[in-house]
């Protein structure tokens, strides 16, 4: 499955609090992130509203979207084996043209939202370990699953990872990484994201 695909419908996360999906018995895992992405859309619909300029809109998007990731841990899993090799001051830049990656391609597809129902369909908690089902439900009515596996640090859960119809997407972020990495060398990485992180923001 293509990056962009993953990321489209990774953007589908935000997505059930304008649909009026049905609800079900939800947990408290459930509840949190219920909470964090109904406030992310509020923040979409307003700010859609309001005649804000594109770069301010974004922006209040971004800020509230924050905690729903866990952005270290999804840069980490996502270097793979290279991650440990880089210096302090190497893993702290790289999750930050991590974080820049995700969250332009996220809120441009979260500006593209058209009401997509989603729905919950259920939990699992293991210790620090969460996972919440949901699925989306296309305008043709095909449902597409997406599972969003979340780490509990701090009293907060946060996303670190999306899996689109079984379809990792920190698995296909780590592989192009390890095969730039072994071809090109960690900096043909960092320049390579800088420049998308770059084309994001235009």
């Amino acid at each position: 499955m293509a990056m962009r695909r993953l990321l489209a419908l990774a953007a589908a996360l935000v997505t059930m609090g304008l649909a009026g999906a049905p609800a079900i018995e939800a947990g408290p895992l459930t509840d949190q992130v219920k909470g964090d992405l109904e406030s992310v859309l509020r923040i979409i619909e307003e700010t859609g509203k309001s005649g804000m300029d594109a770069p301010s809109r974004r922006e209040a998007i971004r800020v509230v979207a924050e905690p729903v990731f866990d952005w270290r841990e999804m840069a980490r899993r996502s270097l793979g084996v290279h991650w440990a090799a880089r210096s302090e001051a190497e893993q702290a830049e790289f999750v930050d043209l991590f974080r820049e990656l995700i969250q332009g391609s996220y809120i441009t597809q979260l500006e593209r939202y058209s009401g997509e129902p989603v729905r919950f369909t259920g939990e699992k908690l293991d210790g620090n370990l969460g996972l919440v089902n949901t699925r989306i439900v296309t305008r043709r009515g095909q449902e597409i699953p997406i599972d969003y596996r979340l780490l509990n640090r701090d009293g907060r859960w946060r996303v670190y990872e999306v899996l689109v119809e079984g379809v990792s997407m920190i698995s296909n972020f780590r592989t192009q990484f390890d095969k730039l990495i072994r071809t090109s060398g960690y900096a043909e990485l960092v320049k390579r994201l800088r420049a998308k992180g770059a084309a994001l923001q235009t």
